[in-house]
């Protein structure tokens, strides 16, 4: 007995020695002396942060095309705004005592001190903590930060804090505090911004399962994220529900109800991404980041005022474009592959590589301890999820692998536009969707360009060999020998030979194989490969004859950068997206031009674009539909480009003011259409070209009319556009075009 009563009076001691130790360890990072802890900000500096400032992007004609910011247009809500549901959520979930406590929670402490003696995070906060915590994050952590730093001192000034809000407001205006200034995940700070973000209503009409989902979401905004991970997110609103009866907010019967129904997201994307252009901005984002580290500024706190050379009206002529045609070429390919897979004959295990690459396989396999057979299984359950349409973006029920089959087989492209005179660029459309489908087939995608690269072997055969348009070669067989293999014999395209006499002019509208091997053979593989380089491709080529036949993978961004270069007098020009930075003032930072090289003489350049016309106007030209059936006005030229098996469509354009490149595919070479009804450039691609060029002509107010293309002669008159850049004249009058109508399918929410 005596040995158990010194026990508990060293017990005693010993507690009495911690909480003394812990109030003078409060007292002295309240007092703060000698600056050891950092001094704790006041309340009126909690309440008005210095304000991040989001960068604008502006296009050439003076829209905000979008905005890189830290916060999602966060948006303050007032008390009477809040339905009771949301509150008891709130408060049954996180701080069940919030009414009973002065900020921080005695009981709480009790059970976090021991934690955080040993150096361990530990929840416990109260909703006031979590708020002093929301509002001191926003403060820089430098001026608040001491000598002596660690998760002791940050937790008592949390308290500290805590205990300052409870005596300067209500409890309301706390909750209302709290529910402005917390995240919910995908970028969005504030209750107003997630009920509109996930459930597209105001806060005031949401309803018992919608205010448990976002409640629920506080935990952990990522791990419980609704639309990566419905089930978790689903698992976690019961929780809150079962939190609700706990505390008898809501009866068993409406809990049992309530659990019942799907998660009901009317996901609604308002971030960086939403709007016009997206890949294009993504692309500018890091080019801006880097340039900010470099000036030692913040992109998404300084508010600058990026100027670039998109046109919005160009751009959504070029998103319009795209839908029109991939939806219908969709529908197209669906029809072609009704009855089997595109990679079931070639690549029988795709899909299975694919799911086990996934990073949903991957925490599955996780979960269940490395078996990859029990993962397989969870992979093939239906969960509900979002997932990408041509008729919108539709909630559905669907497994995982089904995910990734429905993916697969849905079409991409890339649609790149660029004033050849300048290196303006005008259009920018990387993918189909950019929530879904962020790879960027501009600049990240390389495919094989078909015969979309025998205009550049053209054009270094005339210039080198003294070539013109009228200079004829056989279409007939060619062998060109291979050192250390089989010689080399093409084909046309049809497996026949005309044996015919053809201009250049007439084998490039045609497309016919053999002349370009005959020219490969004439100039030499690894001379080809220096000109295009010089022409403004930078993807590796591989100096084979094959070449000539567009074996090699390029990008869309570097093709229209070589096009360019037949429209500008043979002169190769650096496409330019950016104009100039200003600061939040209006100050210029830095502006930027161009560079620009002569490539080829003007002779040549003008000679190419006789060529290219050529597949407009020649007959059996592959681009003959863009006057018949397209109604396309002015000069124009083009080259279609089809790749083996038809897994890639591309088609190059040129007016005398703008050159726009194509290119349709699937995301992996197998996903290709199984005849040449619609699997070739000229079914694929060409379409985009002539529903965007349609709506660029149409537009009176962008500075590319038709218009005809002059000889070099020095006598082309020129004006001067408002932005500084030259354009051909308009020689004769034209009938404005008139576009077709496109129906803009309304996405399911």
């Amino acid at each position: 007995m005596k040995d158990y009563n010194k026990l508990l009076g060293w017990l005693f001691k010993g507690t009495a020695l911690v909480f003394l130790g812990l109030i003078f360890l409060i007292s002295m990072v309240y007092f703060n002396p000698f600056n050891l802890f950092g001094p704790i900000p006041s309340i009126d500096v909690l309440e008005n942060p210095e304000s991040d400032q989001a960068s604008i992007v502006y296009s050439s004609d003076g829209k905000v095309l979008g905005k890189f910011y830290n916060e999602i247009n966060r948006t303050d809500i007032e008390y009477p705004e809040l339905p009771k549901v949301l509150i008891d959520a709130l408060l049954a979930t996180e701080d069940s005592r919030f009414y009973d406590h002065s900020g921080v929670d005695i009981k709480g402490v009790f059970a976090i001190v021991p934690s955080l003696l040993m150096g361990k995070k530990r929840g416990s906060s109260t909703l006031t903590q979590q708020l002093a915590k929301n509002l001191f994050s926003l403060r820089s952590a430098d001026e608040y930060t001491g000598v002596l730093d660690n998760t002791i001192v940050h937790k008592i000034k949390e308290w500290l804090i805590a205990i300052q809000l409870e005596k300067s407001y209500s409890k309301q205006e706390i909750l209302v505090m709290y529910l402005n200034t917390v995240e919910f995940g995908n970028r969005t700070f504030g209750i107003r911004s997630a009920a509109k973000k996930y459930f597209s209503k105001s806060v005031s009409d949401l309803n018992l399962k919608e205010a448990s989902l976002l409640i629920g979401l506080l935990k952990g905004p990522s791990y419980y994220n609704p639309r990566r991970k419905p089930e978790r997110a689903l698992n976690r609103r019961n929780t809150v529900i079962d939190q609700m009866v706990k505390y008898e907010y809501i009866s068993l019967a409406e809990a049992t109800v309530a659990k019942t129904k799907p998660l009901g997201l009317k996901f609604q994307d308002d971030g960086e991404t939403s709007g016009l252009a997206p890949h294009f901005r993504s692309y500018l984002k890091k080019i801006m980041i880097n340039w900010c580290k470099e000036h030692k500024m913040f992109l998404y706190e300084d508010g600058l005022k990026i100027y670039t050379t998109i046109d919005t009206r160009m751009q959504e002529s070029a998103e319009l474009a795209v839908q029109k045609h991939m939806s219908f070429l969709q529908t197209q390919f669906n029809k072609a592959w009704l009855k089997s897979e595109p990679w079931t004959a070639t690549e029988p295990d795709l899909l299975t590589r694919l799911a086990k690459a996934s990073n949903h396989f991957k925490e599955l396999k996780k979960e269940h301890d490395g078996n990859e057979g029990l993962a397989m299984l969870e992979m093939k359950k239906k969960i509900p999820m979002q997932v990408f349409t041509w008729h919108g973006r539709v909630d559905t029920l669907m497994s995982p692998l089904d995910s990734i089959k429905h993916s697969l087989k849905l079409l991409r492209t890339g649609l790149f536009s660029m004033d050849p005179k300048n290196g303006f660029v005008r259009a920018w459309v990387g993918n189909i969707d950019f929530t879904y489908f962020p790879f960027d087939n501009v600049v990240q995608g390389r495919r094989q360009a078909g015969s979309t690269f025998k205009p550049i072997l053209y054009a270094y055969a005339m210039e080198e060999k003294g070539l013109t348009p009228d200079s004829k070669f056989p279409d007939a067989p060619i062998s060109i020998p291979i050192p250390g293999g089989a010689p080399w014999t093409p084909n046309n395209s049809n497996g026949k030979f005309s044996n015919e006499e053809l201009t250049l002019k007439q084998a490039l509208a045609r497309s016919v194989n053999s002349i370009s091997a005959q020219l490969m053979n004439l100039v030499g593989p690894d001379s080809v490969v220096s000109f295009a380089k010089r022409m403004g491709i930078k993807s590796p080529l591989e100096a084979t004859p094959s070449l000539c036949l567009g074996t090699g993978d390029v990008n869309l961004f570097e093709m229209v950068d070589a096009y360019s270069v037949f429209v500008n007098d043979g002169v190769w020009v650096q496409p330019q997206f950016l104009l100039r930075i200003e600061d939040k003032y209006g100050n210029v930072l830095e502006e930027f031009n161009t560079s620009s090289h002569q490539v080829i003489n003007e002779e040549t350049a003008f000679n190419m674009v006789e060529l290219l016309k050529g597949s407009v106007e020649e007959a059996g030209g592959t681009s003959v539909d863009l006057r018949g059936k397209f109604n396309i006005k002015g000069d124009l030229g083009g080259k279609t480009g089809t790749t083996q098996n038809s897994a890639d469509g591309w088609f190059m354009g040129i007016t005398p003011n703008l050159v726009t490149g194509v290119w349709v595919g699937g995301e992996k070479r197998v996903i290709r259409f199984n005849t040449m009804t619609y699997g070739q450039g000229a079914r694929m691609a060409l379409p985009i070209w002539a529903y965007y060029m349609q709506g660029v002509q149409n537009e009176s107010g962008t500075a590319y009319p038709a218009s005809l293309f002059m000889k070099p002669d020095g006598n082309t008159k020129k004006v001067v556009s408002t932005e500084g850049h030259t354009l051909e004249e308009e020689l004769i009058p034209v009938e404005e075009p008139q576009i077709e109508e496109v129906e803009v399918q309304d996405g399911f929410n």
